[in-house]
């Protein structure tokens, strides 16, 4: 059996050499153009012109796979999604039902033919009737005015609630008051549920990193008990997790049992939501919109290539998959997105991330202060960037002798792994300053009439560009939820001249995380401790300035 998990302690050359790859490609990325441009002006503008050229190619495809997605969410978001998962009850009766039926909606066809596959071959299909759907809420020492919500959003999906189990996962290490909130929304909320359990994950176990992990794991363990004193199977149960400020969409625990019941490989998927960081977009600062609403367009594209689709924060997975590779690593604190290759060499390569276009609601980077709001966004980029770790871990498992995926799918995939984290870290700063830098460091570039016009002609690629910035501005205008009343209507001019901000949240924020990020991997330093992004809502920000502007009423 593969071994799954990430080493702890002194880790092997072979490892240690491909923990340095990362941070030795995105900093020799910006060395080169230095040395070209030490060498030959010329090169160094040719080297250049070929980073923005695979640039501009990359950014037509986003411009598509941008409207694209945004109209499959849109469209997705309209169907009725309980309607579909009660027509697999009875496929053969729907499926005449329907057959006459002409309609343009979402999905509409693949939805007979879903139907017309389960009538013909009912034994190889669950129906509605047996899924249930668990859902781990994953928290720290996150107040209740966070978490409430949250509870909420759940309970009023359209999903049979006799089927749904919810799990609030809260750290031992979170303090007496998170203990005292849950039970509050126990109390408040728990008989609304098929079961709501309150786990609590104990403080320092052994070999495992301060992080996400560690808690839904536990709670995972906790399930896995559970589950058969109720008489319910594992291969009945869908898990999903869940942040403390994330928001399903009310279709999307129908949505997810559908896509769940339609694939006869079910066990082997695991299926991915388009996450949008909108619950409190009105509130946060500027910089912090920026970077929420590029995250979130991101996520978007990201549905529409399912081959590079990879699991990130909020997603679900079968519950019989995860008890075989005993739930989520706990060595790490990017376990969403480690999760994909966990599975991958778990199943020998055969699985998949299938994309949902219900979305899951989340917040924008929001603090008690502008200051630390704009450190707690740096500390959330810097922990997702740490993804550079799964680098060393696949290459390791990919270039052995006890292989047990295709080679050239797997190096396909490194490769592409690869290429995401030093873009990342490197593009932004090349983009932003390369054109300049042989002028600065070599008075031969004069002389060039390329190197000397290479300034003009990146600004000209930038004004190009400048088409994808206004399909990204339109389309995030039209994802807004509605202006909150507290606000004028002028605060969406703001949300306008914001995406001025775009260079520098690219640079000092993508780019600078990543950079750390692999740098500490680099030289061993590494991430062992999940920094927890800080979450407060404008409510809790205004009390907590209240006192101040009491104090200097007296």
């Amino acid at each position: 059996m593969t071994d799954l998990e990430i080493p702890l302690g002194k880790r092997t050359r072979l490892y240690r050499f491909f923990e340095m790859v990362p941070a030795l490609i995105s900093y020799g990325a910006i060395i080169l153009l230095i040395v070209l441009s030490l060498i030959s002006p010329l090169l160094a503008a040719i080297y250049l012109m070929i980073v923005i050229i695979t640039l501009i190619v990359k950014a037509i495809g986003i411009a598509y796979h941008t409207i694209r997605g945004h109209n499959m969410l849109e469209s997705a978001q309209r169907v009725d999604w309980r309607a579909r998962l009660l027509d697999l009850e009875d496929a053969a009766k729907s499926y005449r039902h329907h057959k006459g039926i002409k309609s343009h909606a979402f999905g509409y066809r693949a939805h007979l033919e879903n139907l017309q596959i389960i009538a013909d071959h009912p034994a190889d299909f669950p129906k509605p009737s047996q899924i249930y759907n668990a859902v781990i809420v994953a928290t720290y020492n996150e107040g209740y005015d966070i978490l409430e919500p949250t509870i909420k959003s759940v309970l009023n999906t359209t999903y049979d609630k006799s089927k749904l189990i919810l799990v609030i996962a809260y750290e031992e290490r979170g303090g007496p008051a998170i203990k005292a909130t849950v039970e509050k929304l126990k109390k408040q909320y728990g008989k609304k549920f098929h079961s709501f359990l309150l786990i609590q994950h104990p403080k320092d176990i052994k070999d495992e990193v301060i992080g996400k992990g560690g808690n839904i794991t536990f709670a995972g363990h906790y399930l896995k008990e559970w589950l058969p004193k109720q008489s319910i199977e594992y291969k009945n149960v869908i898990i999903t997790t869940l942040d403390s400020d994330n928001r399903p969409h009310p279709t999307y625990f129908d949505n997810v049992t559908y896509e769940y019941i339609v694939h006869e490989d079910r066990k082997h998927l695991s299926y991915q939501p388009i996450s949008l960081f909108l619950n409190n977009i009105w509130d946060a600062p500027a910089p912090m919109r920026v970077v929420a609403t590029g995250n979130s367009f991101w996520n978007i594209i990201s549905s529409m290539r399912p081959h590079t689709l990879r699991n990130f924060a909020s997603h679900s997975q079968p519950m019989d998959a995860l008890v075989e590779m005993d739930f989520w690593s706990t060595r790490t604190i990017v376990e969403d997105g480690h999760q994909y290759w966990r599975s991958y060499f778990h199943f020998n390569g055969d699985y998949a991330v299938q994309p949902l276009y219900v979305p899951i609601y989340q917040d924008a980077v929001l603090s008690s202060t502008y200051l630390k709001t704009l450190k707690a966004q740096f500390v959330q980029l810097r922990r997702w960037a740490y993804g550079a770790s799964d680098v060393p871990y696949v290459a390791v498992h990919i270039f052995t002798r006890d292989r047990n995926v295709p080679l050239m799918g797997g190096i396909a995939r490194l490769v592409r792994l690869l290429d995401g984290h030093v873009t990342l870290a490197s593009v932004s700063i090349l983009v932003a300053v390369g054109g300049w830098i042989p002028l600065l460091i070599n008075s031969q570039s004069f002389r060039d009439p390329v190197a000397h016009q290479l300034p003009d002609v990146i600004s000209v690629i930038q004004q190009v560009a400048m088409i994808g910035l206004f399909i990204t501005v339109f389309l995030s205008l039209k994802m807004l939820p509605p202006r909150p009343a507290r606000y004028r209507r002028h605060r969406t001019i703001f949300m306008v001249a914001q995406w001025f901000l775009m260079p520098l949240t690219a640079i000092g924020y993508s780019s600078l995380s990543a950079f750390y990020s692999q740098t500490r991997l680099m030289f061993g330093h590494y991430l062992d401790k999940f920094d927890v992004t800080d979450k407060a809502t404008r409510q809790s920000v205004d009390k907590a300035k209240q006192p101040a502007k009491q104090i200097k009423k007296a």
